[in-house]
């Protein structure tokens, strides 16, 4: 479980991320390479991982599959080059307390590792050709399409946030959200307790990352990171609707369909796809709060929930 626990002040100084952040999404994309396939990013997974250059792998070193790295390669900020400024800047005894946090906790201490702790300048000349070379390859090309994602993302939570609160839509950023007392909890297979620091929290989605999780800072707001209601590998080439940017043109034509309850087996006929396609889609509807399911013997029935509909007559497909 991850255990969240908010004071009055953070609960008033929750705020959403003007754009995503490049090196942070670099660093789940890292992370994600070294974990068992994950189904939604599985052929990307695959696909990505025969492609890597050495240079870019040598990150491996540095950020294990959970994503725990040093924190300070992955600041927020508009760019990668402003990113990379900021990385520079780390004072040296805060990369010292980092490094020391991840390895040998999560990663090996390499030669590397102990040179980038005494500043050696080399050391940091290869971070910095790394970081350009895994940006190149993992995030440059798609980068029109994870921003045109979060915006959708964003502008979708921000209007639940007018609709229904600040707790019910914290709890909906991921599947199983619930709140105990002032502490907020999601599943996660790992236990975490993070106490916030009175600063708030910056809600950051993530078309990289699969589980939700905190960045925790004393003295600035911490960073709630959440997985994006459509990952990367499902977002479109070149979305021509609002709803398809934010779900991905299949899930899209999904929903569409469920003002009125369809079967499984109704919607892979009437879309073309295979049935496990449409469980899959279905089920990522039905985590979003998007859609119910009903079991009606051998079939199973699917329809909008409210906020299912709300979605809709927001993207204008229904009245």
């Amino acid at each position: 479980m991850l255990r969240l626990h908010f004071t009055a002040e953070d609960l008033l100084r929750v705020t959403f991320a003007a754009e995503p952040a490049p090196l942070m999404e670099l660093g789940f994309a890292i992370a994600m390479l070294q974990r068992e396939a994950v189904p939604q990013f599985a052929r990307w997974q695959r696909r990505t991982r025969e492609s890597l250059s050495p240079e870019t792998t040598a990150l491996f070193s540095l950020v294990p599959p959970t994503a725990r790295g040093p924190m300070f390669l992955d600041p927020l900020s508009k760019g990668l080059d402003e990113g990379l400024d900021r990385v520079r800047a780390t004072p040296l005894s805060r990369v010292r307390a980092e490094l020391g946090r991840v390895c040998p906790a999560h990663r090996p201490i390499t030669p590397w590792v102990k040179e980038l702790a005494v500043h050696e300048r080399e050391a940091w000349q290869t971070l910095e050709h790394a970081l350009r070379a895994a940006h190149s390859a993992l995030i440059d090309e798609p980068w029109g399409r994870i921003e045109a994602g979060f915006q959708a993302e964003r502008a979708w939570r921000t209007r639940l946030l007018a609709r229904d609160g600040i707790r019910t839509t914290l709890a909906g950023l991921a599947a199983g959200g619930r709140w105990e007392g002032t502490t907020l909890v999601f599943p996660r297979p790992d236990e975490t307790d993070a106490g916030l620091s009175g600063h708030g929290v910056v809600l950051l989605p993530s078309a990289l990352w699969s589980r939700p999780m905190v960045a925790l800072y004393d003295d600035e707001p911490s960073i709630l990171i959440y997985p994006a209601v459509t990952p990367l590998p499902l977002l479109d080439e070149a979305p021509t609707d609002p709803l398809g940017v934010l779900l991905g043109r299949t899930r899209a034509a999904i929903l569409d369909l469920l003002p009125h309850g369809h079967s499984t087996s109704d919607i892979a006929k009437e879309l073309g796809i295979s049935k496990s396609s449409a469980s899959e889609h279905t089920k990522t509807l039905r985590d979003a709060r998007l859609i119910v399911t009903q079991r009606d013997g051998k079939a199973v029935w699917h329809s909008c929930t409210p906020l299912g509909l709300e979605l809709l007559r927001g993207a204008g497909t229904v009245g």
